[in-house]
């Protein structure tokens, strides 16, 4: 075993902004990466001469990379040093991104975006460790904060950069623009962060358990992604893929509970505060990203936003979110975390049940307003939630506690779009069979667009949309009080943790 050397005091000052500047954009940059190219799909498949359908394996290949990479930050931090480990994820992720921008088929794209799904993944979870390890004890909530803001601005920003790169330059920068940015981290964290390396420990590599954790992981994700086409569990193929989850799951569980020197410290779900947070932050982090993820979509398809706009609309969220971060994170230690954490889940839920009064022909404000308000409320939620879950583990069990809770935070976002758009679709077929039975005399109705200038089956069509629109938009308001009851459920679950008023956890060897 090597030791790391003695632990180094806190940076301060200017020294401790552009460290922690440099590990909070390293964070950005792979949550970015995440949404970046949800509206550049038509780009991609265009440019490579593949349908749509199949250019979403883009979005797909990237999920599951980074889902099976980040509970594994543990073992890989222990082995080779936090720092170290961070650098060469970033080392690889530049790479992987160049290699993801000249790629000329869609198999060779594919691939690297696995490539840099694995290298991006323990990014999210080693900067929260590191900005906790750089900064002072009574200052830690900020570093907190600082992660936080970047973890939920990103996904919202992501859309409307994918946007603006694919409609202006063309698809390949969504990925040549990761590379100043992480020469930017690279140099910040060498130079500043080195020093708080962590002790490594020589330990063998469990490899039972990781060929568990990619199959049923990679088969669960596959499962969400290709559900909704297929039909879900009326397809044999996504029965065969949920089979293969829940078997894989269940021999992980076992393997990794009887193993000596897992992969993944499952463990650590013995702390009360631990699980009940992460349950809490799968909840709410579930219903908040199905309702990021649904609004620019029912935008574009219904109400009739380009990707731009709608991604205008959306990013109002990173408003709020950023300027009470700060607020949020000086309120740990002097307030008992579930009061704060119950709180902002329960506005988010006020927020989610405020757009149910939305209608097709509203207004840019009228969308937008919930969108700024939601960002007031994730700070207490998210900043307070991850103290609350960290803080309840030990200081060695740090990292580990981190990497699980952001797998599930990701895997959450994945099932709460799929359930959501499911939902979305079932809740629109059964409006519009509500509405064409409840119309009133169609037929005076198109014969009135006749004789406005209209052909029968232009003014037949014309109906049929209008039934359409309101349709999908009442599916979608069914989708929005769904979500907030499932907010609600989260602000109850957070009171199964046991009371903690203490700040951030500690991060020591």
């Amino acid at each position: 075993m090597a030791s790391a050397p003695a632990e180094p005091e806190p940076l301060t000052g200017a020294k401790l902004l552009l460290a922690a500047f440099a590990l909070a954009l390293a964070n950005f940059v792979v949550v970015l990466d995440t949404t970046i190219a949800n509206v550049s799909v038509p780009h991609i498949a265009g440019g490579l001469a593949v349908s749509p359908t199949q250019g979403t394996w883009v979005i797909t290949s990237y999920a599951v990379a980074d889902a099976i990479s980040v509970p594994l930050t543990g073992w890989l931090s222990a082995r080779f040093g936090s720092v170290r480990w961070f650098i060469i994820s970033l080392c690889g992720f530049a790479v992987f991104s160049f290699l993801c921008g000249v790629s000329g088929t869609l198999g060779m794209l594919i691939t690297f975006r696995i490539l840099q799904g694995l290298s991006g993944g323990p990014l999210m979870p080693l900067s929260q460790t590191l900005l906790l390890r750089i900064f002072p004890k009574n200052k830690s909530g900020v570093g907190l904060g600082i992660w936080a803001m970047t973890t939920t601005c990103a996904p919202i920003l992501g859309p409307i950069l994918g946007g603006l790169i694919s409609d202006n330059w063309s698809w390949p920068w969504i990925f040549f623009i990761n590379l100043p940015v992480v020469a930017i981290c690279i140099f910040g964290v060498t130079r500043l962060v080195t020093p708080y390396e962590t002790t490594v420990v020589k330990r063998r590599i469990d490899l039972g358990g990781l060929a568990l954790l990619v199959l049923f992981v990679g088969a669960f994700q596959i499962m969400l992604d290709t559900g909704r086409e297929n039909d879900w569990f009326n397809s044999a193929y996504i029965v065969t893929l949920g089979l293969i989850a829940l078997v894989g799951f269940v021999a992980f569980i076992i393997w990794e509970l009887t193993t000596d020197e897992p992969i993944v410290d499952i463990r650590i779900f013995r702390h009360r505060g631990f699980l009940a947070g992460t349950v809490a932050i799968s909840l709410g982090f579930g219903a908040y990203f199905a309702t990021v993820v649904l609004t620019p979509l029912w935008l574009q398809q219904v109400v009739g936003y380009t990707a731009t706009d709608s991604g205008y609309t959306v990013a109002w969220g990173g408003l709020f979110a950023v300027l009470l971060s700060p607020l949020a994170a000086r309120m740990i230690g002097k307030i008992d975390l579930r009061y704060m954490v119950s709180a902002g889940i329960l506005y988010l839920g006020a927020t989610s049940a405020l757009r149910a009064g939305w209608t097709s022909g509203a207004d840019y404000w009228t969308l937008s307003l919930p969108q700024l308000l939601q960002g007031a409320g994730m700070p207490f939620f998210f900043i307070g939630l991850t103290a609350l879950t960290l803080g309840s583990v030990k200081p060695s069990e740090t990292v580990s506690a981190a990497g699980l809770m952001s797998f599930m935070r990701t895997l959450s976002g994945a099932v709460g779009t799929a359930l959501a758009t499911t939902a979305w679709d079932n809740a629109s077929r059964v409006s519009r069979s509500e509405a064409v039975a409840s119309l009133n005399d169609p037929a005076a109705t198109v014969s009135a667009m006749q004789q406005s200038g209209l052909t029968y089956e232009q003014a037949r069509a014309s109906l049929d949309h209008l039934v359409d629109i309101q349709a999908s938009t009442l599916g979608m308001l069914n989708v929005f009080l769904i979500a907030s009851s499932i907010f609600l459920i989260a602000a109850m679950v957070v009171w199964m943790a046991p009371s903690v008023k203490g700040g951030a956890p500690a991060v020591g060897h």
